[in-house]
């Protein structure tokens, strides 16, 4: 199954270190780093596609109701986001319910892919595996779990998402 299109928003996974402010910032619009990502793992299938390139804190109702469109006319069944962490939770309750007959996942990291040493690589895999395998719906997959709308959490404290 390859009916599969990853909607790119931003956030930490599409960050890079910025050395004249010495912080951490988003790139060009729409410019993110999964297509190197899906290059590094061999994966031809998913057509990227971004939407935006915001910092999840950022994101308001407006940026959710364009997510939500670029997820209903995509022609692709299976949907993957990659999403800034800190919003994800919102972002996945707002979708819940409204993506029809679509599976739709979303999925970040904790530590920018440019960076290396990243958990990108591996969320994203998760990501396209559910996108693929699980019934319709809204789940997000991060640290190698699935969770429904109403269960995403991250612990800043140790620095993943748990149940």
């Amino acid at each position: 199954m390859e009916n599969l299109v990853i909607l790119t928003t931003g956030g930490t996974l599409d960050k890079d270190h910025d050395t004249f402010t010495e912080s951490l910032v988003l790139g060009a619009e729409n410019v993110t780093n999964v297509p190197e990502l899906l290059r590094i793992a061999r994966t031809h299938f998913p057509r990227v596609q971004p939407i935006m390139s915001l910092d999840s804190l950022d994101m308001t109702e407006a940026h959710r109701e364009q997510i939500l469109g670029a997820v209903k006319i995509v022609p692709e069944q299976h949907v993957v986001i990659t999403h800034g962490t800190g919003t994800m939770d919102q972002t996945a309750r707002f979708l819940d319910g409204k993506t029809g007959d679509k599976t739709v996942v979303l999925t970040g990291a904790l530590r920018p892919f440019a960076l290396g040493k990243s958990d990108a690589g591996f969320n994203v895999g998760g990501a396209i595996i559910a996108a693929q395998t699980l019934p319709p719906g809204v789940y997000a997959v991060m640290n190698g779990r699935v969770f429904k709308p109403d269960g995403v959490k991250k612990d800043p404290k140790s620095g993943r998402f748990d149940l």
